[in-house]
């Protein structure tokens, strides 16, 4: 197995008596270290509007990672690009693939928090056409070598050349977040990797990644393991006690989402938004717990195919993740995660 980082720099607001950049250092420290210990990437959120100092310029973040490091790859979880202007999200990219030595995975996704698409000003109904439009441009921007045009019906560019060229061939790896069939058998068709989250049951993972396999076969493709990354969120508990703690932390953590997810009266049906808000379901789906515990779970999701493993540690602690490195990564043997990009 592979074994990545996923989440963001906690930002405090700014005051008298807080230094709103210290979470950022923070986590490049984290990042850093993470490098040091065998972890092979890090995919950053995008979010926005919150009040509670989640990461909105993840490509910022990113390049100043790229600064400070070497060989960790950096990605995305997700850009939502029905957000962004395509044109200039490729360029950005392109740039930051070409500054880190082609160390990119572009992970992409619709987006589904109620509370950003009404801050933009963003019909959340449109997410789906505009995603679609902007990862065609983006796409093409990366690999027509030549002028184009484009006129859709939200964006409309002319004559236009994208640079600089970006370094991996043909673009930077393409990860898609997606948890329904059909969008599963989308991510499929176009040939890219998939993006599975983090609150998902282990069962309804294993349920994803077999669709997602019959999907890419069924296309006369080859399934690659590492072509799939799952989110979990992951805490090396002390005791009993530091675990039941954690739970309660994650369970306080999902009720938020939940509330900023959804607008008032209207059920979010998103399927990252499927998960039962439970104290069980919570239990099942995260890694919580000592090496022992937390391993059952990681052999249950390799017994389902999944081969990359995105941590999501929670509260950015260094002990946890020396722990996890030293107690458990040494037991699983190493794939490379997915680097081409149809």
């Amino acid at each position: 197995m592979q074994f990545g980082l996923f989440g963001g720099a906690g930002v405090a607001p700014a005051s008298p008596d807080v230094d709103s950049g210290h979470g950022f250092q923070e986590y490049v420290d984290f990042i850093i270290e993470a490098e040091k210990l065998g972890y092979c990437s890090t995919f950053v959120v995008e979010h926005h509007f919150t009040g509670g100092g989640d990461l909105s310029a993840s490509l910022n973040l990113l390049t100043w990672l790229g600064a400070r490091t070497s060989t960790i790859r950096l990605g995305t979880a997700v850009i939502v690009l029905p957000w962004h202007n395509p044109v200039l999200l490729a360029e950005q990219v392109a740039t930051l693939d070409v500054l880190t030595g082609g160390r990119v995975d572009f992970g992409v996704g619709k987006g589904y928090r109620h509370n950003e698409f009404a801050g933009f000003c963003v019909p959340i109904e449109e997410s789906a056409e505009r995603f679609e439009e902007a990862l065609d441009v983006i796409v093409r921007s990366w690999t027509s070598g030549q002028r184009f045009s484009h006129h859709g019906k939200y964006w409309r560019f002319e004559d236009i050349i994208v640079g600089p060229p970006v370094t991996q061939s043909p673009h930077p790896p393409i990860w898609m977040g997606a948890g329904s069939p059909e969008s599963i058998a989308a991510v499929a068709e176009r040939g890219y990797n998939l993006l599975l989250d983090q609150f998902a049951t282990i069962d309804v993972i294993g349920e994803r990644i077999s669709i997602f396999q019959t999907e890419v076969e069924r296309r006369g493709r080859a399934f690659d393991p590492a072509s799939v990354a799952v989110a979990r969120s992951v805490h090396v508990a002390r005791n009993r006690a530091d675990t039941e703690a954690a739970h309660e932390r994650r369970l306080l953590a999902q009720t938020r989402l939940i509330e900023s997810s959804t607008a008032k009266g209207k059920a979010n049906t998103a399927s990252i938004m499927a998960f039962a808000n439970t104290r069980e379901a919570s239990e099942e789906a995260a890694l919580y717990g000592t090496p022992d515990e937390i391993a059952v779970k990681l052999d249950r999701l390799r017994s389902f195919g999944a081969e990359y493993i995105l941590m999501a540690a929670a509260g950015r602690s260094l002990t946890n993740l020396r722990r996890f490195a030293s107690e458990l990564m040494p037991h699983y043997g190493r794939t490379a995660p997915a680097r081409a990009a149809m």
